[in-house]
């Protein structure tokens, strides 16, 4: 791919940005993919090139959106903190209290905060499902609140692969009468005028790039009874993430669809003491309770050291600071936010790595970005 085809804008002081993302088309690391930058609110970089569709016949627009996997959770995390802001769910109370069959098996002590920082020990369900099971919103809620716990709530954290979303979603559909997609288009992703959707609407499909397979996939191998269970019940390859019935579903931990501008966009509010685009959003109190770890350690399904705030990992020798919330999805799209820069970062693409970690496709030109916003000062 020549470098023409990147198109899009950096800040003048970020011409390494522009040179690491074209890189990745250069390698042939990128088939599509898109990077966006904010600092204070303005967007200071904003790059797409490549292709949508693995035919290559397809061009990677401005406005191509993708499926994202689980960054989609930082979209689920900030719309249950724009809850507890209102006084409305309490981050500390049992889950219990807002859905009383939760409390069955067990759980009747397992607070908000454990689902948010994925240690209240449900990391997938106990019964086999299909991946059809999951467009049944009631099935795949009731599952969970009849099921017992995989290990004792609060000892460790284990990634909630897919059910965090149906816990918070349950949560934000018991105290609001709404879905959590419809609580965050409206009242997060419609104001800002953000191109993030859970729950895809039909319009936007002609815009949607095709999801690509990797490789390997990311949890092969030796794995646990437990970590089989939450990467695999159900199976979700790309045959499945590729469908309308996939995309038109709520799944708020990994099917949200968006590109970087979007993500970025709406991470603004956190990165800006809850104030985007001149509204307020949130307290400046609740934006910095998201930085407050809740569990710390290897994790029992991603097996790797995880520092979990409420709803976001937190910090890191690899992030830009220790003020700084991040998350990604399967195959390599990143978030961070950088609450001491006032800076938010976004990559999104359409080839899967592979790999639990993700590659470095989003670490290099998202680290240049903010090496370049920290030289500004």
């Amino acid at each position: 791919m020549a470098q023409g085809d990147v198109r899009g804008f950096v800040r003048d002081d970020m011409a390494g940005v522009r040179a690491a993302f074209e890189q990745n088309f250069t390698d042939g690391a990128e088939t599509g993919a898109c990077f966006c930058a904010t600092v204070d609110g303005e967007t200071v970089a904003d790059l797409w090139g490549g292709y949508a569709d693995a035919a290559r016949t397809r061009i990677w627009e401005r406005d191509t959106i993708v499926n994202v996997y689980s960054l989609t959770k930082t979209m689920a995390a900030l719309t249950a903190l724009l809850l507890a802001d209102r006084g409305e769910l309490d981050f500390a109370a049992p889950v219990a209290r807002y859905w009383p069959q939760f409390a069955a098996n067990g759980k009747d002590e397992i607070t908000v905060a454990q689902v948010l920082s994925h240690s209240a020990g449900l990391s997938g369900w106990r019964a086999p499902l299909r991946p059809e099971d999951l467009y049944d919103w009631q099935r795949a809620t009731a599952a969970l609140a009849a099921q017992e716990p995989f290990w004792k709530p609060g000892t460790a954290s284990g990634y909630h692969v897919v059910t965090q979303g149906f816990l918070i979603g349950e949560l934000v559909r018991r105290i609001t009468g709404r879905s959590l997609g419809t609580v965050y288009r409206e009242e997060i992703a419609e104001p800002l005028g953000a191109d993030f959707h859970i729950g895809l609407p039909e319009s936007a499909e002609p815009r949607v790039a095709e999801v690509i397979p990797p490789a390997q996939e990311p949890f092969s191998g030796d794995l646990t009874d437990l970590q089989d269970n939450a990467a695999h019940n159900p199976r979700l390859d790309t045959s499945v993430v590729n469908t309308r019935a996939w995309r038109a579903a709520e799944i708020p931990a990994g099917g949200g669809t968006g590109n970087a501008r979007a993500i970025a966009q709406v991470h603004t509010i956190l990165a800006n003491g809850g104030v985007a685009r001149g509204r307020r959003f949130l307290s400046e109190a609740t934006c910095r309770r998201a930085l407050e770890v809740q569990v710390e350690g290897t994790d029992l399904i991603l097996g790797i050291p995880v520092r979990f705030g409420l709803g976001f990992a937190v910090g890191g020798d690899f992030m830009p600071g220790p003020r700084t919330l991040f998350w990604g999805g399967a195959g390599g799209s990143l978030a961070v936010i950088d609450m001491d820069a006032r800076a938010t970062y976004a990559y999104a693409m359409n080839r899967l790595g592979g790999g639990r970690g993700g590659d470095l496709r989003a670490f290099v030109p998202m680290s240049t970005a903010w090496e370049s916003v920290a030289r500004a000062g």
